[in-house]
């Protein structure tokens, strides 16, 4: 094994171990698309890690991800990335530490596109930390779902235009990405509040958060609806029909769609 196939194979294995939602899509694309997607899921992964992990207070991980929203617009990023990590690396989990691999792992003509988004998406995330997420408005729930989600739909859309010239709405690609975060607000919620996090604007209920996640996927049906047959469109119908399963479940008082219901939309959107 060179090193190159070494990375591939430890890439997928750290997406499939952290990802039941876009292993299966990732894994399905062409050569070349699916090192560059699989390299974009991964970067947002590692950072997200950092937003999400409640062991390290919100200075630090306001410190860590402005410096990697730096590095990764420096030309050489491993010696600087492990002199960051080095005081957290009990602490950190190993997608995060390896960021500077899945940033090689992409291919060289797209890195810039995954460097970019990943270094956006780390400030906006810090500025989250910072305002200790606090939404109140469907404007403050709009400018968090876009910057740890929407901003991944023009990430993708960017990346379909890198593959094979395929042109997409990106109004509807941020209403794809959100709509699937709106889900996971949904499913996440109990979760959340016990951490004393709130993701719903005041005064929302359940019911405006379903109308809220109701209306991006109804756009995101429209995006995947326009992209040409092919590896790009499989990749994207897949999740949104995850999606689409866990709000019905959510709506019909179910905790979280089901393994059997999962196979089914699975072998349903494998088939279409």
């Amino acid at each position: 094994m060179n090193e190159t196939t070494d990375l591939y194979t430890e890439a997928m294995d750290v997406l499939a171990a952290t990802s039941r939602t876009f292993f299966i899509p990732i894994s399905r694309l062409v050569p070349g698309l699916q090192e560059a997607v699989a390299s974009a899921y991964l970067c947002m992964r590692a950072i997200d890690e950092i937003e999400d992990d409640a062991s390290l207070s919100a200075e630090v991980k306001m410190g860590l991800l402005h410096r990697i929203s730096v590095i990764l617009k420096e030309p050489a990023i491993d010696e600087p990335l492990a002199e960051l990590f080095k005081p957290y690396e009990s602490v950190l989990p190993s997608v995060t530490l390896r960021i500077g691999d899945w940033v090689r792992f992409c291919p060289v003509s797209a890195s810039h596109v995954v460097r970019d988004s990943t270094s956006t998406m780390a400030k906006e995330m810090g500025e989250w930390v910072e305002k200790d997420w606090q939404i109140h408005t469907k404007e403050d729930l709009d400018g968090y779902t876009y910057s740890v989600a929407g901003a991944v739909g023009v990430l993708l859309s960017e990346l379909w235009q890198w593959h094979d010239g395929t042109k997409s709405d990106y109004n509807e690609a941020v209403a794809f990405g959100r709509g699937l975060q709106a889900v996971n607000i949904l499913r996440n919620r109990k979760e959340d509040m016990e951490r004393g996090v709130d993701y719903f604007p005041d005064n929302w209920g359940t019911e405006e958060m379903f109308a809220y996640t109701r209306g991006n996927l109804a756009l995101a049906d429209r995006y995947v609806a326009n992209l040409t047959p092919g590896p790009v469109f499989d990749f994207c119908k897949l999740p949104l029909a995850l999606a689409h399963g866990t709000l019905a479940a959510l709506e019909a008082g179910e905790e979280k769609l089901n393994r059997a219901a999962v196979i089914e939309i699975v072998k349903r959107a494998s088939e279409e």
